[in-house]
């Protein structure tokens, strides 16, 4: 087995470091902002396992400068459309992702800003901040009631979409859920109803998209899919911002087609369409879902468990792939 350094890419948790530090191994170690690619190239050559973030582009080019020594590269994230996972395994090497251990924060950060949305938080905030003379009205920034009937649609209905439905589930919503692997009929044992993904468009006040990015899921909701929705339906996507049709969204916004919208992601990431800015009804947070301190510890730990089973000749705790 090759005794090659690990590349983190990025600065990661006090706790993740440490356990790093633990493994035995020389460690070079990115820092707090994504790296250059030209550095990223160069850091990755000789090492046996690369521990990276969803900023980084982990392709056949960068697995290639590594080279044959390489085993494994554990991303900190759920998600990771920013592997490619098929020239991995052609080369052997194994990639692992960190489910399980940010569902909660994922679940919570979404049930924020569905409450955001919804009760109109943010807007009434900026409204205050600015200095507005005013005075309480009976017609003041009436929101959705999510306790009154409102009906969440969660799709993708994995675990973090089980942890939202179970959140919603005890703010009294009615919750229809859509995964392709979901029968379009019946309920689970907690109350969830199943539905196709036209019939949740058409019935909830809000929805929730929790949905890797694939081919299949790539503009998942798109111009179609919004003038399907009620026009005071919200929507709101924690998961990849590629999910969404940008463009669609902002058509939609501006002829009132929806009621509004809460993105934690954005399809050009870092970057967020600025035509966003305009509307008083969109919350936006700069990807945030994952940002629990416990959350972020338990990523990079994980991340760092994947890379040392790998290296000692054992399967990946949670592989996405097995390698060759």
């Amino acid at each position: 087995m090759s005794n090659g350094h690990i590349l983190i890419t990025r600065q990661l948790t006090d706790a993740a470091m440490q356990a790093a530090g633990e493994l035995g191994r020389e460690l070079v170690v990115g820092g707090e902002q994504p790296p250059d690619r030209s550095w990223l190239l160069e850091a990755a050559r000789g090492a046996s396992a690369v521990v990276c973030t969803l900023t980084e582009q982990i392709d056949a080019e960068l697995l290639d400068a590594a080279g044959s020594d390489l085993r494994v590269v554990a991303n900190v994230a759920v998600g990771y459309d920013n592997v490619d996972t098929a020239a991995a395994k052609e080369r052997g090497v194994v990639v692992s992702n960190t489910p399980g251990v940010l569902d909660a924060a994922t679940a919570d950060l979404t049930m924020a800003l569905l409450l955001g949305l919804s009760r109109r938080v943010t807007e009434g905030d900026r409204f205050l901040r600015a200095g507005t003379s005013w005075i309480w009205g009976p017609r003041m920034f009436v929101g959705t009631d999510v306790s009154a009937g409102c009906t969440l649609g969660v799709v993708g209905y994995g675990r973090i979409g089980k942890a939202v439905a179970r959140r919603a589930l005890a703010f009294d919503m009615d919750v229809l859920a859509h995964s392709p692997s979901l029968p379009t009929s019946g309920e689970d044992g907690s109350g969830v109803s199943y539905t196709d993904l036209p019939t949740l468009l058409r019935l909830a006040d809000i929805v929730t998209l929790h949905v890797p990015l694939t081919e299949d899921t790539r503009h998942l909701i798109a111009a179609e899919g919004l003038r399907a929705m009620k026009r005071d339906a919200l929507l709101i996507n924690t998961a990849r911002g590629g999910v969404v049709d940008t463009e669609a969204l902002v058509a939609a916004l501006r002829a009132g087609e929806i009621g509004g919208a809460a993105l934690d992601v954005f399809e050009d990431e870092p970057n967020v369409d600025p035509r966003l800015l305009e509307f008083d009804n969109v919350v936006l947070t700069p990807h945030i879902a994952s940002a629990g301190r416990a959350t972020r510890d338990r990523m990079g730990t994980l991340a760092v468990d994947n890379v040392a089973a790998v290296l000692d000749g054992e399967e990946a705790l949670t592989p996405v792939n097995a390698g060759g």
